[in-house]
């Protein structure tokens, strides 16, 4: 490979290539049911307030609190009712009051709401049975959101909860940066589809389901090509014949030094190499670069370090396509088994990440290290980041955690 790839990098160094050859992609208006998980493209400003008009917060009888207070023995006379839904315009005369639901409008002239439970109806008047001040249980015009509120910034990961508020600001539809369109390729002569029966020297294709299902927990709708064979030829036009259509491709398997190995040679010649291999463990091989419109993300074949790379760098690339403005969530924890670190690269290992009863997170490494042992990557929730250089970590030590759920935000 030519000396001006960047290979053997550190893993902050190929972070930050992804973010300087990954370019932001185009916004799109979809529906809100279309939207979760999306980014917003631009600031999102109230044209409405929340709430739009005084209402009650339970349901009871709209009162003057003054005139409540005063009236234990006597009571208030009900005069009318106002149901959630269109306001029938009622307006409290002195001693007067109003059967209520909740969010229904206030009529004219109430300041509080005295509750159904601490209420006595008798002889159509109602007889207050606990003391109010003014604006109890009543939800204040605007008190929410007011009119030219931003409520929703450009960047945000657009969550069930930022959609409702959209939604109940009256939009119907939302601008997000468009989601990359993704082709799946793994590579080699010995895999077979998972429910087929495997020769000797065989292997169920695992890393199509993983990849598959990692995109879509991102909201993505990622598209499977046959496997790859270990024929350059027959890579190199299977890689750009979907290089023309989508804006990522993603590959796992044949980025290594060995003799099957062909996807960095293909890179370097048929298109641009950003970097090959990062100081990381596992996924060490990881390449990254371009064939024709298409960025390439080549990750290596063991599972683990599909799911290891895929995690960190795939996600980084992804967020920088859709000018994801949130930092993905990581947290600290402690230790709850000693670990000894012999070698100097950055190491991402599978842990379960628990809290205990005294509220603190804390981290149980899986003893099984090795990037083949897909078991112990299905039987964590989280990777454990220990920094480059090598060192011994003793029980209760606080270290990363980075947790396998998709957004976070």
């Amino acid at each position: 490979m030519s000396q001006d790839v960047p290979t053997r990098i550190g893993f902050d160094e190929a972070l930050a290539l992804i973010h300087a050859f990954a370019p932001r992609l185009s916004n799109e208006r979809v529906p809100l049911s279309r939207a979760r998980g999306g980014v917003l493209a631009g600031d999102l400003v109230a044209e409405l307030a929340l709430p739009g008009f005084d209402n009650s917060a339970m349901d009871g009888f709209a009162v003057r609190a003054d005139e409540a207070n005063a009236a234990t023995e006597t009571g208030l006379a009900l005069a009318g009712e106002q149901f959630a839904g269109a306001s029938l315009g009622l307006q409290l005369g002195a001693g007067q009051c109003s059967r209520i639901t909740t969010g229904a409008p206030m009529p004219a002239g109430a300041d509080a709401v005295l509750i159904k439970e601490e209420a006595r109806l008798h002889d159509g008047r109602v007889f207050p049975g606990a003391p109010l001040r003014r604006g109890a249980n009543v939800r204040c015009a605007g008190e929410d959101v007011a009119i030219g509120d931003t409520v929703l910034r450009a960047g945000q990961v657009l969550t069930p909860a930022r959609l409702s508020l959209a939604a109940a600001l009256g939009q119907a539809e939302i601008e997000i940066v468009r989601r990359p369109t993704v082709a799946v390729f793994t590579t080699g002569d010995e895999l077979r589809p998972p429910g087929q029966p495997l020769a000797p020297g065989e292997i169920h294709d695992s890393n199509r389901v993983l990849l598959q299902t990692l995109l879509m927990a991102e909201g993505l709708e990622p598209v499977a090509w046959p496997v790859l064979p270990d024929d350059p030829v027959r890579m190199a036009a299977a890689l750009r014949d979907a290089a023309f259509s989508f804006d990522l491709v993603i590959t796992c398997g044949g980025v290594s030094a060995g003799e099957k190995d062909h996807l960095p040679q293909l890179l370097r010649e048929q298109g641009q190499v950003h970097f090959w291999k990062v100081r990381m463990k596992p996924g060490m091989p990881v390449l990254f670069g371009r064939l024709d419109q298409a960025l390439v993300l080549g990750l290596p074949g063991n599972p683990v370090s599909v799911l290891a790379t895929f995690l960190t760098l795939g996600r980084t690339l992804l967020d920088a396509l859709q000018g994801r403005g949130e930092s993905r969530p990581s947290w600290t924890a402690a230790l709850t088994t000693a670990i000894s670190k012999p070698h100097a690269r950055l190491e991402f290992m599978r842990g379960n990440l628990t809290c205990d009863a005294g509220g603190q997170l804390q981290v149980t490494p899986n003893p099984a290290v090795a990037s083949h042992r897909l078991r112990a990557a299905a039987d964590a929730n989280a990777l454990i980041q220990l920094p480059e250089g090598a060192g011994e970590y003793a029980v209760g030590d606080r270290v990363t955690v980075l947790p396998y759920a998709a957004y976070g935000g």
